[in-house]
């Protein structure tokens, strides 16, 4: 199919999905303002059948099952806010979505309404087929494992991804390494190992934050629904999105360097949204350090460490590895050789000086320590239970 007509079909699936997505939102919205009754995802996918007849030009021609996705998602938005609400917390209510706030369409079952590899008479390209798009090559940049499964298209930037879920993967086991580690995570270096390693920290939005502030601010000058705006957009995510793969790409390999270096490995289970979050505090209480706090909430979301960890839990799962995480409360002060605990054995955020041994050492080294050791104890425990 010709680029631009697959650009047309794509943007109107898209579209389409976001308009159901909305119409579901505003359905359970009114049903229980107005009368006090819960809507369900079964009575939202039932009531799909008589939208798509009333509609066929329209969300008739996309396939039922990723509509059925699309309510699916709105219902999974909607246990989180109860969840939420239940847990004592923000409970942040389901939002409409706007032209920006929704990217992906996601097939559920490769064969129903999908299909990848959709014309294997082709040795040298790949397309997938979906319904009411036609056949779509991919720029495939890697052979596909398993056998697939769910199949999702996304809108990011000025560009298209498929994305693929895939069933019965086969394991990359590597052999032992015959080592352990424990990991300290940190925004001066990304991680520091118990061998005295420091994997850097790129710092990839701070490199490009001027960048994006010129960009931000034309942006701001714009008039909405103009061209020059949509342009300016799409600046902003294009400098957004190249920050992310960045910080994607060295995750990946930071995490498979680690899993090709040790057996174990043990690392701090870390709550970075209660860790980032906000100290601005209310207009009765006003928070305390705000400028500082909001910085180092910034440098701790640039270092990735989600990110990371959630890479390295998939790469060692799948490089038979085992991976601890460990209550990181007190890993920074207590003394590696002695185990004396002391806020004052913390003398700089880089030096580690243990007021009951004098033992010194690199503050980040000290605490992976720790953590190694917690981490191997906790091992210990789960298997002499």
């Amino acid at each position: 199919m010709d680029g631009a007509v697959v650009e047309v079909a794509l943007t109107a699936c898209l579209d389409d999905h976001r308009a159901l997505y909305n119409a579901a939102l505003e359905h359970r919205r009114t049903a229980h303002r107005t009368a006090g009754v819960t809507v369900r995802y079964g009575e939202q996918s039932a009531d799909l059948k008589h939208i798509r007849a009333d509609d066929a030009d329209g969300q008739g021609r996309w396939s039922f099952s990723s509509q059925q996705a699309t309510l699916r998602r709105l219902d999974t938005a909607f246990a989180a806010f109860f969840a939420r609400l239940q847990a004592g917390r923000t409970p942040g209510y389901p939002r409409f979505k706007g032209k920006g706030r929704f990217d992906t369409v996601t097939w559920p079952k490769d064969g129903d309404g999908c299909r990848w590899d959709s014309q294997p008479e082709h040795p040298t390209a790949t397309f997938v087929r979906l319904q009411g798009v036609g056949h779509v090559r991919v720029h495939q940049h890697r052979a596909v494992r398993g056998t697939v499964k769910t199949i999702s298209v996304k809108y990011e930037g000025s560009r298209w991804y498929v994305i693929l879920a895939c069933d019965d993967v086969p394991a990359q086991t590597l052999p032992p390494a015959g080592a352990v580690v424990g990991l300290d995570m940190g925004v001066a270096s990304r991680v520091t190992t118990s061998d005295g390693d420091h994997l850097d920290n790129p710092r990839h939005l701070a490199a490009s934050a001027d960048r994006l502030a010129v960009a931000q601010r034309d942006l701001a000058r714009t008039k909405r629904g103009s061209n020059r705006r949509r342009k300016a957009v799409a600046r902003v995510a294009a400098l957004h999105g190249k920050v992310c793969r960045r910080r994607l790409d060295g995750a990946h390999k930071a995490a498979l360097r680690l899993v090709r270096a040790y057996d174990i490995i043990a690392h701090e289970d870390l709550r970075i949204a209660t860790m980032t979050r906000s100290a601005s505090g209310t207009l009765e209480a006003p928070g305390r350090n705000v400028a500082q706090k909001s910085g180092l909430n910034r440098s701790i979301l640039d270092a990735g460490w989600g990110v990371f960890l959630t890479i390295l839990s998939h790469k060692a799962e799948s490089a038979g590895r085992e991976l601890i995480a460990v209550n990181p409360a007190n890993t920074s002060r207590a003394c590696a050789r002695c185990g004396h605990c002391a806020k004052e054995n913390r003398l700089t955020q880089a030096e580690f000086a243990c007021t009951a041994c004098g033992h010194t050492a690199h503050a980040d080294v000290n605490a992976a320590i720790n953590i190694l050791r917690a981490g191997l104890a906790l091992r210990d425990a789960a298997q002499a239970a």
